[in-house]
């Protein structure tokens, strides 16, 4: 049985922010000017080359068109992607946020406002502060490509332990562009400048991050726009 809706709230978390990231995502992520810049749907989707309603929507149709288990989204998302999920939420439907930035955490509470179904914490994706097979679906959307290897894979490990047998995690990410596509050319100075983890999802497959009990599992993957983007679904 679901738990019963949980008020908006924020872990009282000293975790700290890992030095890739402030090294490497300061201006985008975690200083201020950067959610000022960057909290907006219109840049958010021309980063995206104007798919970001789309991709958005591909991973909201895998928790269906009425959510009544528990999702996890592991990350704050510019742009309006968790108000979305928020609509799609049923009466015993529950929506968990983590993210380890707390200036991230303070948008994220502006952006949403108070809600009754929704918590939010400062955690590490690395080290997630939920039971094991305590969710129902867990997102990644546009998280694996800002991480180092060795972070990426303990974050894949830790989306699998928290997801309950028969759930869903849903991951939407670059991908690397079918050789007929001109962006397999024009990304790779945008990525190699601004997203330098990112080429490594070109290079390798989400499946290659899976922990090792977890590699025959189902997985449904998709690619859009040229294949710039994928959709990775694995049923635990």
């Amino acid at each position: 049985m679901t738990p019963a809706p949980m008020a908006i709230s924020s872990a009282s978390s000293t975790v700290a922010l890992p030095e890739y990231l402030e090294k490497t995502y300061w201006w985008a992520y975690t200083h201020p000017n950067a959610v000022r810049v960057f909290e907006r749907q219109w840049l958010v989707n021309l980063i995206l080359w104007g798919n970001f309603a789309k991709l958005r929507d591909l991973a909201l149709d895998e928790m269906g068109d009425t959510i009544n288990g528990r999702v996890l989204q592991v990350a704050c998302v510019y742009g309006n992607f968790t108000e979305h999920v928020l609509r799609r939420l049923g009466p015993q439907g529950h929506l968990s946020v983590i993210d380890v930035a707390p200036v991230q955490i303070t948008n994220l509470h502006n952006k949403i406002g108070p809600q009754k179904q929704v918590s939010i914490f400062q955690q590490d994706s690395t080290a997630l502060q939920f039971a094991d097979a305590s969710q129902d679906t867990v997102v990644l959307f546009f998280l694996l490509h800002e991480q180092p290897l060795e972070v990426r894979q303990k974050t894949v490990a830790e989306a699998m332990r928290v997801t309950k047998p028969g759930g869903k995690i849903v991951f939407v990410d670059y991908h690397r562009p079918r050789a007929s596509s001109p962006f397999r050319y024009l990304m790779v100075p945008i990525l190699t400048t601004l997203e330098p983890f990112a080429m490594d999802l070109w290079r390798g497959q989400i499946s290659d991050w899976l922990p090792a009990h977890c590699q025959q599992l189902p997985l449904d993957k998709q690619t859009y726009f040229g294949g710039l983007y994928q959709k990775v679904v694995i049923q635990r």
